[in-house]
């Protein structure tokens, strides 16, 4: 139970801390520099939290249902996942400066990240954290699977969380924000026992990518290209095209929403017709009169 304590107060006190750094830098920071740089160092300092702990499975899954709420009602806009930075460069979102600075931010952030776990576990807090400490140099791999099967499971849940997020990026946080937490911890546990269903490329280079059992570019393959390929046919799936490279839609037609009406042609100025010659003046579905002598 000490541990578990111990756990929980470095949990909530890295996000405090963040939250806290993140106020002061919007306060004191250009616009462009904490939207752009800061708030993404914040929020992977955060991101890192449940697995720094060393939680249980199911404790793991309630904190990150409850690590999403947070980020979504508190940290401004930040994406902590270089393959939704790059969602919005392929949908014409944000430049490419922008979208480079925005990658640089997050793995800054998410090397602080492992530098500050290691020091909490340095520190030896409780038992859990002096066995992460003694496990640090020799972790095991989070793939527990074939590369193949890896790299299809990464880009699912990459395929699912992007779609999600492609659908309700307009809506109201307070149906998004919940709909997206909700749909991280079923990944989570659903995709889990594979790969840890990261997808998040920063995220599983500073947890996996140290450990022994697969290489640089098996790991690459499962967690870099997984998730970027489900992103891209999330976005084509959505929108029919890539819009950062293709105007034109490639699976959907546009049709015209406005139709001309359907009328008969307007006759030329020859053809205008004249009434008959003998039937002027008179109205339509009487009978002519020849005189006063007719019979």
């Amino acid at each position: 139970m000490a541990g578990l304590n111990v756990s929980l107060s470095f949990f909530f006190a890295t996000f405090a801390l963040c939250e806290g750094a993140r106020r002061a830098s919007k306060a004191l920071l250009p616009v462009g520099a904490y939207e752009g740089f800061a708030r993404e160092v914040m929020r992977m300092l955060v991101e890192l939290g449940p697995w720094a702990g060393g939680f249980g499975p199911d404790l793991l899954l309630t904190l990150l249902f409850l690590l999403f709420l947070a980020h979504g009602a508190t940290l401004d806009g930040a994406l902590a996942n270089p393959t939704v930075s790059l969602q919005e460069f392929l949908m014409a979102e944000a430049s490419l400066p922008g979208t480079l600075l925005k990658l640089a931010a997050q793995g800054l952030g998410m090397q602080a990240a492992c530098t500050l776990t290691h020091l909490c576990w340095a520190w030896e807090l409780s038992d859990l954290h002096l066995l992460q400490s003694l496990m640090a140099q020799s972790c095991s791999s989070a793939l527990r699977t074939s590369v193949p099967h890896g790299a299809l499971v990464e880009a699912v849940c990459a395929f699912c969380f992007h779609l999600i997020l492609l659908h309700l990026r307009h809506s109201p946080p307070a149906y998004r924000v919940p709909a997206v937490a909700l749909l991280v911890t079923v990944t989570a546990y659903t995709a889990g026992p594979f790969t840890s269903a990261f997808f998040n490329p920063a995220l599983a280079t500073s947890v996996t990518f140290g450990c022994s059992g697969h290489t640089l570019l098996e790991y690459a393959q499962v967690y870099w290209l997984g998730p970027l390929t489900g992103m891209v046919l999330a976005v084509l799936l959505h929108q029919g095209r890539l819009p950062r490279l293709f105007q034109r839609n490639l699976f959907y037609s546009q049709k015209n929403k406005y139709r001309a009406p359907r009328g008969k042609p307007a006759l030329a100025s020859g053809d205008t017709q004249t009434p008959a010659k003998g039937s002027s003046g008179r109205e339509p579905g009487r009978r002519s009169v020849d005189g006063p002598h007719s019979s």
